[in-house]
């Protein structure tokens, strides 16, 4: 299994970098942008460098003159974070983990959330992972392990609505139900067994694991 990690430019904490990076399987870093310095910081050499370079500081960038570099223009019709999750996709990923997708710019949160849509269309499995929350995408029938971690669990429509939606193990169930866009029904349920299903027949979810 080939398992990408894209550092990318927002809030992260050195913790949750290596608490992703530094596990027995090796993994392939993409570092975006900015969040190059993270890396830097803790003394990690990613795989890929990709970004426009607007933000990162160009004396770090200077010091990894031998990895390989995506130069990206500056105008172009997708995100920086959006190309290096296509980056992955082409090197055949199975698995891709996206940290510093999150912070002050609610724009660039919403628009990581929504590029995950094209890992899920190719069967990918994508997580948008921050301090606070692991977000998915899901449109078919999930299961999920209890992860005290978590307190609360949402499902919110990413398309106009969800069908044939059915919780099974959770503390507020639903049965063949639909969610739609602009609804908050499915904000701060929480799981009650070790393991819990999500059923959805149509359309797609975005899965929320949050601390509090």
């Amino acid at each position: 299994m080939k398992e990408v990690v894209i550092i990318s430019g927002g809030d992260i904490s050195e913790g949750l970098i290596l608490e992703h990076i530094n596990k027995e399987k090796e993994k392939i870093i993409i570092a975006v942008d900015k969040g190059l310095e993270s890396l830097h910081n803790i003394n990690v050499n990613p795989d890929y460098i990709i970004g426009d370079f607007d933000s990162v500081s160009k004396d770090i960038l200077d010091k990894y003159s031998n990895t390989e570099l995506v130069k990206l223009n500056p105008i172009k019709d997708f995100t920086d974070t959006h190309m290096a999750l296509k980056l992955a996709i082409d090197l055949k990923a199975d698995t891709i983990t996206i940290l510093g997708a999150t912070g002050k710019r609610i724009d660039h949160a919403l628009a990581n959330i929504n590029i995950m849509k094209e890992a899920l269309e190719k069967d990918i499995k994508c997580k948008m992972i921050d301090t606070h929350n692991e977000i998915q995408l899901i449109n078919s029938y999930t299961e999920l392990e209890k992860n005290t971690k978590y307190k609360y669990i949402s499902l919110i429509p990413l398309t106009n609505k969800a069908e044939g939606i059915t919780l099974k193990g959770f503390k507020y169930l639903l049965n063949n139900a639909t969610l739609n866009i602009g609804h908050s029904i499915g904000v701060s349920n929480e799981q009650v067994d070790d393991i819990a299903s999500i059923n959805v027949s149509g359309g797609i979810l975005i899965l929320i694991k949050s601390i509090d």
